[in-house]
């Protein structure tokens, strides 16, 4: 697998063997050699042999190994293609919403974020397996939600309808139909809605700390010293279980279809096919899952701003900025041409002008946020009209360089403490959440100015973490 320089921080893996088209890497110097760590190189190789895949397979500067495509992949697919649940993954939606608020960082000392962290945890279950506290109504609405996104839970009370414009599709994937989902995946995720999850996922509340574009934070309701809340989490079992479910179902009939699958992972079945219908109305359940799963939490981190402070978000100026989805397959128009496009921790980033965008940010461009690792940076950023290379598409974060075995076994309390610096955190016990330190992450600035370099993305601003809780495993 010989890479060739291909113009500023652009690497190029020409097709060969089987592939069938070529494969397009962004990192710059200082990230380059993460990509002989793992497999990721392999894995793109492998999703260029795909049918119907257009070139190129694309690996952004946060790309590591992953299940079937790497996380930090793009792969755009013809309509006579194939769909893949390994180049969406097993956390259908997983995604990142940003709020913001007229209130200023340097109020808020140490005692006062906890109170807010431990009052939010009194509202959302953190941690793998758990179940919600609204169960009894997010049960009852649990198919609705399914199949209309973001829209059901308003309707139930979580938030208004002027939220839809600050979510990726309104909060809603047309095409989803419970029907194609198992009857264990339907049990998971009726009882988690409204949860956080474990591993990578978080809500963070952070402070502005630099301003790249002050037209557009100003667009985007962001300014410098102002407090923001991120959250980080998808479509928790439910979606795992349909990726389970119909990583199985299309392997068993690729070979039916003629496909030759490169790797297990890689899963696939031809997009009309029935098999490949069924995955992607069970897809899009789990996405419209994972938009209303965040409506639901940051609803109730709003509550829990006011229950601490005594003022209503409106009157604090608490509302989203965007949400964004990273794991996702959806019909898109790139250059006159309808195709799938599976993203895997990768950020959709349309520019200015494009007619994609939604209206209240049709002039300048969706906000994409970029969140750091646990004690770093996070970054919104937007697409230039040289984003249209990578089919409008960023990273998604930082991007692992230590698997979370090695980095439980190789960060010691006094590197993981040092790493953190000040920023709060929710346990008091650092091995619960060693794994997601920041030195088992690639340096976000690197992998920012990656693309910022080449000219696919502008800075918009930068954010510190405050406090952070993580969904301890």
């Amino acid at each position: 697998m010989e890479l060739k320089r291909d113009g500023l921080n652009r690497y190029r893996l020409p097709r060969h063997g089987k592939m069938r088209v070529d494969a397009v890497i962004y990192v710059n110097e200082q990230l380059l050699p993460y990509l002989r760590e793992d497999k990721s190189l392999e894995q793109l190789m492998h999703a260029a042999c795909l049918p119907g895949v257009v070139e190129p397979v694309i690996g952004m500067p946060d790309i590591h190994e992953g299940f079937g495509l790497p996380i930090g992949g793009v792969m755009a697919v013809a309509p006579d293609g194939v769909i893949s649940c390994g180049a969406v993954g097993m956390d259908i939606n997983c995604g990142v919403r940003l709020i913001r608020s007229d209130l200023l960082a340097r109020d808020f000392g140490k005692p006062l974020l906890r109170r807010l962290m431990e009052r939010i945890e009194d509202y959302v279950p953190t941690g793998v397996g758990k179940k919600g506290k609204h169960k009894g109504l997010t049960a009852r609405i649990f198919e609705d939600v399914a199949h209309r996104g973001v829209q059901a839970v308003i309707e139930a009370g979580f938030g208004v309808p002027g939220h839809l414009e600050y979510i990726e599709e309104e909060g809603c994937l047309p095409g989803a139909d419970i029907a194609a989902v198992s009857r264990e995946a339907c049990a998971r995720g009726s009882m988690q809605l409204g949860t956080l999850g474990g591993g990578n996922h978080f809500i963070e509340i952070q402070e502005v700390t630099d301003v790249y574009d002050p037209e557009l934070a100003a667009r985007f309701g962001l300014f410098q010293g102002q407090l923001t809340v991120m959250i980080h989490t998808g479509s928790r079992g439910f979606g795992h279980q349909i990726c389970t479910d119909y990583t199985k179902r299309l392997a068993a009939v690729a070979s039916e279809y003629g496909i030759e699958l490169p790797s297990k992972g890689l899963a696939a079945a031809p997009i009309d096919s029935r098999e490949g219908q069924d995955y992607y109305k069970a897809m899009a359940c789990a996405v419209n899952f994972a938009f209303a799963n965040r409506q639901i939490i940051m609803t109730d981190v709003l509550r829990a701003f006011g229950d601490v402070l005594g003022f209503s978000a409106e009157a604090i100026g608490m509302r989203p900025v965007y949400d964004v989805a990273h794991n996702i397959a959806k019909w898109e128009k790139h250059s006159g041409r309808r195709l799938l496009v599976h993203r895997k921790g990768a950020t959709r980033a349309l520019c200015a002008g494009h007619p994609a965008n939604p209206p209240v940010y049709r002039d300048t461009g969706h906000p994409a946020v970029v969140p750091g690792s646990m004690g770093t940076a996070s970054y919104v950023l937007v697409g230039t009209e040289k984003a249209a290379e990578t089919f409008f598409s960023v990273n998604h974060g930082a991007g692992r360089v230590l698997s979370r075995t090695a980095a439980a076994k190789k960060i010691t309390r006094e590197e993981f403490e040092r790493a953190m610096g000040e920023v709060l955190y929710n346990t008091r016990n650092y091995k619960e959440v060693v794994d997601e330190a920041p030195l088992a992450y690639k340096d976000i600035e690197q992998v920012v100015e990656t693309l910022v370099a080449v000219g696919i993305t502008k800075k918009v601003v930068r954010m510190r973490p405050l406090a952070v809780i993580k969904g301890k495993d």
